[in-house]
């Protein structure tokens, strides 16, 4: 019997996710994390209540299921995530009069603690990128890869996919393609530009295949470098300099950002070259700063 009751409130997923592939052209891993998110929230529908369908799911029906989640041990940022999907899921059933009221109206996002990212200073960045032997096989691949993470501040996800189309020398700037396929032009520095055409002219040839695209990292197939692949790099090359913190990609996107406000960049700009959709998500960077300024007042400041 079971089987039937989750078909139904699958039905009305598959018709949502379709809704934000083909109508808000939001990205795969979005699609993919949202669906997961109502699928395990269906089959518990279900398994625990015997729901029918969508026009079933009330309120405390929602809310028990949070509980839930949060006695298995699910972090309150994941808890988050799950009452993101399940109050755009609904609002987009009451929009089409899938259901009469949308239960998930009075639900509130959970409170969760707002870390501070974690950033390298500039030291650490020159010590990072110069311990980068170009004369071995991937040199010069690899530190145009690193520059470029920490020049424009792009995800890793944008970097693996930059193409050489999109690169202009001439400019100095690339145009990536971000959350919510939006495009962007980001401003690309001079160091990481001239590690880019050492790159292009004496490395990347050597692994253009027959079927190699556009992309400008390669691997030795010809293909592009996969995201888990440009973390392994960036990893190898951190421990090779002598790093015992983690370092990753968006730690360098991370760093960017905070050397850019550091050094007196308009918010407004730092949204700009790093794609954020809301400012909020950029004004973190302020407390990373903020941070910095009350350690130097109570450092030097006489009654400090």
């Amino acid at each position: 019997m079971s089987r039937p009751l989750v078909s139904l409130v699958e039905q009305a997923i598959d018709s949502f996710i379709r809704f934000l592939a083909v109508e808000r052209g939001l990205s795969e891993n979005y699609q993919l994390s949202t669906q997961r998110s109502l699928s395990e929230f269906a089959q518990w529908c279900a398994a625990k209540k015997e729901i029918e369908s969508p026009r079933a799911v009330t309120l405390p029906v929602i809310s028990e299921y949070l509980a839930d989640r949060k006695r298995a041990g699910l972090a309150a940022s994941s808890i988050k995530l799950i009452v993101v999907a399940i109050k755009i899921f609904f609002r987009f059933l009451a929009g089409r009069g899938v259901v009469e009221r949308d239960p998930s109206e009075a639900l509130a996002l959970p409170r969760i603690e707002r870390y501070l990212p974690e950033t390298l200073n500039e030291l650490q960045v020159e010590q990072l990128l110069e311990k980068i032997d170009t004369k071995t096989p991937h040199g010069l691949r690899d530190r145009a890869m690193i520059e470029l993470l920490y020049a424009s501040g792009l995800r890793v996800s944008e970097l693996a996919n930059a193409r050489l189309e999109n690169f202009n020398f001439e400019e100095r700037v690339v145009r990536v393609t971000g959350k919510g396929n939006k495009t962007r032009i980001v401003p690309v520095g001079r160091k990481a530009c001239e590690a880019l055409a050492s790159y292009l002219s004496s490395e990347r040839p050597k692994f253009v295949k027959r079927r190699t695209s556009s992309e400008i990292f390669l691997s030795e197939r010809g293909t592009k470098l996969t995201t888990a692949r440009i973390w392994q790099i960036v990893k190898k090359h951190a421990r090779h300099a002598g790093f015992e913190k983690n370092i990753y990609p968006h730690l360098l996107r991370h760093s960017f950002a905070t050397h850019l406000l550091g050094n007196g960049a308009d918010l407004r700009i730092i949204q700009e070259m790093l794609g954020h959709a809301d400012i909020s998500t950029t004004q973190v960077y302020t407390h990373v700063d903020q941070q910095r300024l009350k350690a130097v007042h109570r450092q030097f400041h006489p009654r400090a």
